[in-house]
């Protein structure tokens, strides 16, 4: 019965997360995290790389839905890819070297300067 109540919550936070990325284009790992650390209780390390292993195939989803409805700017989006693959790169690297508690600490700063600037 527990492993039915696991899956339940795993399919519910994938539909939030999916519904979240889908949505506002991005997110939806912030939300998985979140989940994964709180409902879940995956230690830190494992709900980020775990997080970004989600998205890609959300990504890649959400990606034809934009590219069927032509909304893509591939001029911008071709140049921030090369960015995004090096950052990508160190920041899978630098994961595994930060603490668990100054990785909790760094991700709870950038979603305070995330949310501030999104009200502000």
């Amino acid at each position: 019965m527990k492993k039915n109540l696991f899956t339940f919550r795993f399919i519910a936070l994938g539909i939030l997360t999916g519904l979240v990325n889908g949505l506002f284009g991005s997110g939806g790992g912030t939300v998985l995290i979140l989940g994964l650390l709180f409902i879940l209780d995956i230690e830190q390390h494992k709900a980020h790389a775990t997080a970004i292993s989600v998205i890609l195939p959300l990504a890649i989803v959400s990606t034809f839905i934009y590219l069927s409805n032509g909304i893509i700017a591939w001029d911008i989006t071709k140049q921030i890819i090369i960015g995004g693959i090096i950052g990508g790169y160190i920041g899978a690297k630098l994961l595994s070297k930060i603490p668990e508690k100054y990785l909790r600490k760094i991700f709870a700063l950038f979603m305070i300067v995330a949310s501030v600037r999104m009200v502000f």
